[in-house]
């Protein structure tokens, strides 16, 4: 392939790179090729802000482009570049820092890499592809995952710990036969009230999440909701999950991944920073539960905060 015209001077070749952004884009265009949107999705910039720094990338010999249509693509093509820029890429590529914004940049990026091929099967599927436009036209895109919640039990009890404004208490009532919802928020019992104000088969409960005024063996499942951060020993929760659910009872967990967002320790208050997989593991098996499991959610290109995970773990049945 043609090499990319590049500046003579070290200086100017650096220059292009010294902003972390920067080579945050380079890094993934070194994996993919992408339009200025898809890239824009990625490091969660505004279009105009991300089309710049492509700019000072092309016009500093690091990217290639390509149009398609009325779409630019770009692309770090290694053996396109003069030996001096490559072994610098190389260098710097290897040393770049925020490991976890690295890793979230990547979990974004093949969340967008499966948009691009569901539109492309749009587009080129003809019958298939059709027909998932015409389904979401017709009935929306969040019906499916909300249906599935037809397959729970429709004889449990579901306790919801740290509940807020009642959203995961709304999804879950109409198809079990009771909830509770719990916070020790009472604004935010009063928002829950509020939203489940249709359902019958709902209780609303003021109280700690690491202390349950309920019985041993008194629910089906126990849900802990974006909750488990905000709880400075988190050991005591999952034991209250463990008392509260019968034997072979579940429990479930959905939270942030480990991650290096500190300034939320300040701004929201939260006392963890995520959750990794071994701590999970370790804290359903510390409170005596078994079977546990450990997923990462799929990203969402608009998302902006960390990647989630769902874990579940049962009580063992006496």
């Amino acid at each position: 392939m043609k090499q990319i015209a590049e500046p003579t001077l070290v200086t100017d070749r650096l220059a292009a790179l010294c902003e972390l952004v920067r080579l945050r884009i380079l890094r993934m265009l070194e994996a993919q090729e992408l339009a200025v949107g898809e890239v824009a999705k990625v490091v969660q910039l505004p279009q105009s802000t991300v089309s710049r720094h492509l700019k000072v990338l092309a016009d500093g010999g690091w990217l290639v482009k390509r149009n398609h249509g009325t779409t630019m693509f770009y692309k770090l093509v290694l053996d396109d570049l003069k030996l001096p820029s490559r072994a610098l890429w190389m260098t710097v590529r290897d040393q770049i820092g925020a490991p976890a914004e690295l890793a979230e940049d990547a979990r974004r990026l093949q969340a967008v890499l499966a948009e691009r091929m569901t539109d492309s099967q749009s587009f080129f599927g003809r019958v298939a592809g059709e027909w998932d436009q015409v389904r979401g036209e017709l009935f929306g895109e969040k019906f499916s995952p909300v249906a599935m919640l037809a397959l729970l039990d429709p004889s449990w009890t579901v306790a919801d710990l740290g509940c807020g404004t009642g959203n995961a208490c709304g999804m879950l009532a109409p198809y079990v036969a009771k909830v509770i919802a719990i916070d020790q928020s009472e604004p935010m019992l009063a928002a829950a009230r509020r939203r489940l104000a249709s359902c019958n088969n709902a209780e609303f409960v003021a109280a700690s999440i690491d202390r349950l005024p309920l019985e041993n063996s008194s629910v089906d499942a126990a849900v802990c909701l974006l909750a488990l951060h905000h709880v400075e020993k988190v050991e005591p929760v999952l034991a209250e999950m463990h008392r509260v659910v019968r034997p072979g009872g579940v429990a479930l967990i959905v939270d942030m991944v480990a991650h290096d967002r500190s300034q939320y320790r300040h701004t929201m208050g939260h006392r963890h920073l995520g959750f990794s997989r071994s701590r999970i593991s370790e804290l359903f098996d510390s409170a005596g539960f078994e079977s546990s499991r450990y997923a990462e959610l799929p990203g969402e290109p608009e998302a902006r905060g960390p990647s989630l995970f769902v874990a579940t773990a049962r009580k063992r049945k006496k």
